[in-house]
Formats: structure tokens, sequence, C-alpha cells
């Protein structure tokens, strides 16, 4: 079994309702993301690959670019502009092409934070 990540970094704006440090997270403010797309299988015995890097930094082109320099918060599918809600967001864009999808994960570096998500399926 092996496991191929790749990933991309964007930039966004958003506000968020917090019980914590209302103040500065209810004004818009940015943050500077790392996502990481992680797929795990075995390699097709022809190609030799477990994805073809091209297709899977394609369909993360398209993810990313819906994400960087926009308000987050205009994004009608994303909801509340967590962490949590961004790795499910780029799962939900990636998985329909993306067949052997196994994680998503999202960083804000500059705090130190990782949130990674697995898929419904992972969960039940």
């Amino acid at each position: 079994m092996f496991e191929l990540s790749k990933q991309f970094r964007f930039d966004a704006a958003h506000t968020l309702d917090r019980s914590i440090q209302t103040e500065s997270s209810r004004r818009i403010h940015g943050h500077s993301y790392r996502a990481e797309v992680t797929v795990r299988g075995r390699p097709d015995p022809v190609t030799g690959m477990i994805v073809d890097l091209g297709m899977l930094e394609a369909s993360m082109e398209e993810a990313r670019d819906a994400l960087d320099h926009r308000f987050l918060d205009e994004i009608n599918d994303l909801g509340p502009a967590t962490m949590e809600n961004l790795s499910r967001w780029i799962w939900d864009r990636l998985q329909p092409v993306v067949s052997n999808l196994f994680r998503v994960s999202v960083y804000r570096d500059s705090s130190g934070e990782t949130c990674s998500y697995w898929g419904e399926e992972m969960l039940a």
C-alpha cells in the first residue's frame, strides 16, 4: 500500500463568529493556508502510479483557484470558514474525480494549526 501527497497554498480572508477572541475574529482578516491532498492505493501494474499526478494537480488547481485571494464568507457551500469546513470543502471537490482520495489536511503554518478530513466513510 502506498500514500502519495501533493500540496497547494492559498491566501484568503474571512470573518468568524466565536465565543472567545470575538472582536478580532468578527473583523475581516486573512490567513495563509497550505492544503495537502493524500491518495492511497496500490500502483497500477501498467502505469506504475497510484494516481496520475497531472490529473491530481489539475483537480487541485480548480479547488485552489476557488479559494485563493477570496472572501471565504462568500463561498455558498463552505459554511463558516473554519479549517474543518475548508478540509471538507476541498475533499468534496476532489473526491468525484480522485477515486482513491484518502485524506485532505489544511494547515495554518503561522499558528501551527492543522485539520485533517478523511471523508464520511471513515466517520461511520
